[in-house]
Formats: structure tokens, C-alpha cells, sequence
């Protein structure tokens, strides 16, 4: 028999049969770790323990510490699992696909009554019998030919399609089966089903899927799960979605009185007082901000003929996520075609190229808070975080290829500083290299990715690579913000892009006298206006920052003769720069109190009989149970002072 040479991680190699079994490396590598075993990764590859090896390779042992692994088949066991309890409490039901998605898995199923959630209850124990049955988990490879056969006399006609969907290019179809059940997948798997913690995973929900996504085909029904190594993470996990149901920013719009939307303008958002208010002092602080960084703000038209985007590229590359307008031009033989900008960078070229620009020039630092418009699917649009109407914080620095580094760091160290002001102390950083549907020759590509990366190093910036995620037109790097409940949201971007001034003809007059091209930089900070606030009021849950908060200050009377000494006292809070209102309806303080936490009021100033004799008000912070009274000049100071934005104290 032939001999293979397999290098562990530590470098050693050692000879072995060829199809030895990752299982049988284990093994011979010690007992225990034979037995704690759950799979390997051969060059890479996840690899079952009862695949055989046949070349030379590179081998790592997995067992339930390794995360992203034990992960993996933890989920994926489970949902031939739950397949297999589904068709054992109701054998006539249909199995289809279930794949592992993030933080758990899904599996499809063809079943005539719906499942109800005390079916899912009925599965979950069925699934727990299986897992503490400890049911060994055998693999083998089939003909297409067996496979079809088996699945046409077993009735699943899903499978069968799926098999005949694999294509016939020698690649083995393999079939596990999970004690007496079995699937077809490509694997890999646990050996036995008691590997699976049984107090660590949870159905979810159930949702109504197409077969293979065709609103033509079959409807399923798909059941959700999650599971994780342990109990503890799984608790964790179901304590972050709880926080995140709290925290949704479609609830507290609502309860803000912030914003709507509506199917008659899908993906678009109606702004309230409250919400306008808000959008317009994060939009103000930003403006105020750009300037220091020496920007300068222009504003380009919404809607442009074809062919500038044609020039630009975007009818080519991105015309599937553009509103297209058709004009009956008099005189005109054809209809005129324009599109909503989806983007503001051609337009920016278009100023750039007004009049001769010198290299003393730059670099030239062009803001717009540019109202952009893109086609998202009706299903992709969540709220104000996916939509179809968004203003970006946009910007693009023209410059020379020697100031690509400088105008980096700069930048990094801007973002760093807004960031901090919203109360985002760390983020991290992806770099996003070429996609695969892109503008541009591979050399120039080269070059941007080199100039990026060199630059992000240069300013002490480190990153995870993010591969095939770039723009169309250049690479880029990713600002990602960690919530309070630790889900990542990806909002700051820096691009660098060679293309774009080639294909608009932008140019300056270097110090040699000849023209050149310049490079040009686009970059956000918060990304969109819409998605940013939505992410704020998730962050805050609702308890924005006072200098942010919409509503900031109520004066509530207790009596109608204190009425007078509220608008007092609210007039003298407004005078100073705070947002302040009364509120001298005839309800109890109590009741006024509830409605206005509920609206996240961040200061409530109740006054009644003593109040106004000693001119004070009686001081309640959103969230805290304990007042305070303090006096008429101290209250209009101190909230004067908390009203001020964080970048003009």
C-alpha cells in the first residue's frame, strides 16, 4: 500500500497508509485524543473523520474547543436531527434542505398542516431523546444513480431533485445517516449524536419558504434554530435578542413619535418633529465638523442622464440597483433617459472638472450630504436601516498618489474623533479587496490595494481582510461599531479609487507643468443618515444623548397655579439653547411622568405649590428613581451646559 506524509501543526510530519481516516490520526496520535476527536481540516478543507486521506497534506484535529468548527457541526447535526424527530412524530412529512446559518440553522419541510408552537415544543423533546441516544453517525459514498433509485422508493421527490440538480462531473454524493435516519449532505459530521449538547440549542420560529426560492414552486415551511457550545452562550444569545426587541428602533420611532413609513412610498421615511429634529442636529454637528477638517460642501442635482453614468460605469455595473426615469423631451425623437443618483462621486468629478486644477490644490476635500436613491428588494428593507431614500455624510478627496497615506491617517483620525463624540470609544476595521464584478484593469487594482493597505498600516490602523467585498471601482475599508448588546454594524467607509477620474477625464496641472490624474478618496463617516440614527436609538435604546435627545426637557405642573412658573421657567430653558417644553394639562404628575418616559424624555421638571414659593423644580432623570430639587438659575445653567453638542464645549 502507498505511503502518505501528514504535517501537523507544529511542523512534524509522519507517514501513513494512503486513506487513512482523520479518526484513525487521532487516534494514533494518543487515546484521549481519539475519543475527544470531532473532525479535521485537511489543507483547509473541513474534513469528516471517516473521510479518507489519499495525498500528501497538511492536517489539524478538531475537537469541541476549537469554536468555529465545533460550531459548525454542532449546528449542522442538529438540523438532520430535528429532520429526523419531525419524521418520526409525523412520518408523512417531506424533508428538503437544511443548511447552518448564522448562530444556528433552518430546515425546510413539506407538511400539509402548519407547524404550531407547540409542535416545536414536541420537536425540541424529540430531539433531546435522539441526542441522549447517542446514535453513532455513518457516512457513505453513493452512484447518482443509487441515490435517485433510493429517494424515488422512499417517495422523496425533493431529494431527488436535488440529485439531479449535483453536477455529473465525478464528484461523490455522500449520504449520512444519524442512527437509522438518513439525509444527503456534503458534511462533515459529528460521530455520534450525544456530541451535540442537548441543553445548549432552541427552536425559534417557523417561516414560509419557496422550494429553492421560486414563488412558483411549492410553499415549505421552514423551522428556525440556534444552538451554541454551551448553555451559558446560548442564554447569552437569547438575552441579546430580548435586549434587541427592547431596543428596536421601529418600537421606539413609534413611542418617540420620531417617524413612519408606509406602503405608498416603500423604503422611504416619513419624518416627524421629533425625528427631524434629531436628523438635523447629527447632520449640523457633522457639518460643523467637516469644515474643521477642511471640507468644503457642495450639493449636485438628483437625478442625471444616462450618460453620465454610462461614462462613470454605474449603467454597466450597478443599473439593477438604480430608478431609471423616461422623459418625453418636446422635440426630442427618443425618450430621455435619467436615473435617481444612487451615488454622488460622478457628480463630484463634474465640479472637480470646472476649470483648470493645479496641484497646489489639493488635496481638495468635496462634502455633500447627498440624498441618494437605490432599489432594494421590498423583503431586504428593515425600518429606517435598509432603505430605498437615504441622505449619505459623503465626501471624496482628490489628491496626488504621494498624499493617498496623509489624507488616510487624517481621516482615520476624524472618523476616530466623531465616533468617540457618539459614544463608540473602539471600532474595528475590514479591508475589503476586489470584487468580482469590477471597473479597472487587475494592475490598477493592484496598485489601489498596495496604496490602501499601505496607508492603513502607516496610521497604526489594524485590519481583517474582507475579501471580493470592495466597491466596483476600487478597494475599501470598513469601520464596524459595536453595540451595546454587541452586534456589529458596519457604517464608515474609505475608498480608493483609480478608475473613476480615468473614465470622467478628471485632471491637474502637476508641478511639471503636464496634466496627471488624481486620485481620488471617498469616503463617510456614518454612512447614511437614516441607518445611523437607527443605529443610535438601538445603541441608546432610545435614551439618546442629551444634546441629541428630541424632546430634552418637559416642565410638568403638579397644580394648575403653577402653570405660570412652568412656561417661566421652559421660556428661560429655550432661551439658553435647550429644547424645552410645559406640559399643563390637568393629569396627575404620575400620569404625566409614565407618558413622557415612554416618549424617553431625558429630564422631567415637576413644580407644584413648593416649587414656586422657593422658585426650584423638582429634577427626574430618565431611568432614575431618585429626584432631586434644584434651583430656577441652576436648572437653566447645568441642562444649558449638557445641551451643548460634545464639538462646542
Amino acid at each position: 500500500m502507498s505511503q502518505i506524509s501528514l504535517t501537523f501543526p507544529d511542523g512534524n510530519a509522519r507517514s501513513f497508509d494512503a486513506g487513512v481516516t482523520p479518526a484513525d490520526v487521532a487516534a494514533s496520535i494518543s487515546t484521549s485524543l481519539g475519543k475527544k476527536a470531532i473532525s479535521a481540516s485537511i489543507d483547509g478543507a473541513h474534513w469528516d473523520l471517516q473521510w479518507p486521506i489519499e495525498r500528501d497534506a497538511r492536517i489539524d484535529i478538531h475537537t469541541l474547543k476549537d469554536d468555529a468548527p465545533a460550531l459548525e457541526l454542532i449546528r449542522h447535526d442538529l438540523a438532520h436531527i430535528m429532520a429526523r424527530a419531525v419524521q418520526e412524530i409525523w412520518p408523512d412529512v417531506k424533508v428538503t434542505i437544511g443548511p447552518v446559518i448564522e448562530n444556528g440553522w433552518y430546515y425546510d419541510f413539506d407538511r400539509a398542516e402548519p407547524f404550531t408552537p407547540e409542535d416545536l415544543g414536541r420537536i425540541e423533546a424529540r430531539m433531546k431523546e435522539i441526542i441522549a441516544a447517542r446514535d453513532p453517525v455513518r457516512t457513505e459514498v453513493w452512484s447518482r444513480a443509487d441515490a435517485i433509485a433510493h429517494y424515488e422508493k422512499t417517495g422523496e421527490n425533493y431529494k431527488v431533485e436535488l440529485v439531479q440538480a449535483i453536477p455529473d462531473d465525478g464528484q461523490p454524493i455522500r449520504m449520512y445517516w444519524h442512527g437509522d435516519w438518513q439525509d444527503l449532505c456534503r458534511g462533515p459530521h459529528l460521530q455520534n449524536t450525544g456530541q451535540v449538547p442537548s441543553d445548549a440549542f432552541r427552536l425559534m420560529s417557523v417561516a414560509g419558504a419557496y422550494w429553492r426560492g421560486d414563488s412558483k414552486r411549492a410553499m415549505l415551511q421552514r423551522i428556525y434554530g440556534v444552538a451554541f457550545k454551551n448553555r451559558d452562550d446560548l442564554k447569552a444569545y437569547l438575552h441579546m435578542l430580548e435586549e434587541a426587541q427592547k431596543r428596536d428602533h421601529r418600537k421606539l420611532g413609534r413611542e418617540m413619535d420620531l417617524f413612519h413609513m408606509q406602503e405608498e412610498a416603500p423604503g422611504q421615511v416619513f419624518w416627524h418633529p421629533n425625528g427631524w429634529t434629531v436628523y438635523t442636529t447629527l447632520q449640523d454637528y457633522m457639518r460643523r465638523q467637516q469644515r474643521r477638517g477642511g471640507y468644503v460642501e457642495v450639493n449636485t442635482p438628483q437625478v442625471v442622464d444616462r450618460k453620465l453614468w454610462e461614462a462613470s460605469g454605474h449603467w454597466e455595473k450597478y443599473q439593477e440597483n438604480m430608478f431609471i426615469v423616461e422623459v418625453d423631451e418636446e422635440h426630442a425623437r427618443e425618450k430621455a433617459i435619467n436615473a435617481l443618483k444612487p451615488m454622488n462621486c460622478p457628480c463630484h468629478v463634474q465640479i472637480f472638472n470646472q476649470g483648470l486644477k493645479s496641484y497646489r490644490d489639493l488635496p481638495l476635500r468635496m462634502a455633500e450630504f447627498g440624498s441618494c436613491n437605490r432599489y432594494e428588494p421590498s423583503g431586504a428593507l428593515h425600518g429606517i436601516m435598509r432603505v430605498r431614500g437615504f441622505t449619505q455624510d459623503d465626501a471624496h478627496i482628490f489628491c496626488r498618489e504621494d498624499q493617498i497615506e496623509s489624507e488616510t491617517a487624517k481621516f482615520i483620525d476624524f472618523l476616530s474623533g466623531i465616533y468617540r463624540d457618539l459614544g463608540f470609544d473602539s471600532f474595528k476595521v475590514k479591508f475589503s479587496d476586489r470584487p468580482e464584478t469590477r471597473a479597472g484593469a487587475d494592475e490598477v487594482w493592484d496598485k489601489s490595494e498596495h496604496a490602501l493597505k499601505a496607508a492603513t498600516s502607516a496610521a497604526g490602523c489594524e485590519f481583517e481582510l474582507n475579501p471580493g467585498e470592495g466597491a466596483f471601482y476600487g478597494p475599501k475599508l470598513e469601520f464596524v461599531l459595536t453595540d451595546a448588546i454587541g452586534r456589529d454594524w458596519q457604517c464608515g467607509t474609505l475608498q480608493v479609487d483609480f478608475v473613476l477620474p480615468e473614465r470622467l477625464d478628471a485632471t491637474y496641472i502637476g508641478s511639471d507643468g503636464a496634466k496627471h490624474r488624481p486620485v481620488m478618496l471617498h469616503r463617510a463617516v456614518l454612512g447614511s443618515f437614516e441607518r445611523f440614527i437607527g443605529i443610535l436609538i438601538e445603541e441608546h435604546a432610545g435614551k439618546l444623548p442629551f444634546w441629541l435627545a428630541p424632546r430634552q426637557v418637559v416642565v410638568a405642573s403638579i397644580t394648575s397655579e403653577a402653570d405660570g412658573y412652568c412656561e417661566e421657567l421652559a421660556a428661560a430653558l429655550v432661551a439658553a439653547g435647550v429644547r424645552g417644553e410645559t406640559d399643563t394639562r390637568n393629569e396627575k404628575i404620575n400620569y404625566k411622568v409614565r407618558e413622557h418616559s415612554v416618549g424617553k424624555v431625558p429630564v422631567i421638571l415637576a413644580i407644584g405649590h413648593r416649587e414656586v414659593e422657593e422658585r426650584t423644580a423638582t429634577l427626574r432623570r430618565l431611568g432614575e428613581k431618585q429626584t432631586r430639587v434644584v434651583g430656577f438659575n441652576d436648572i437653566v445653567t447645568a441642562l444649558s451646559a449638557e445641551a451643548t453638542p460634545p464639538d462646542l464645549t
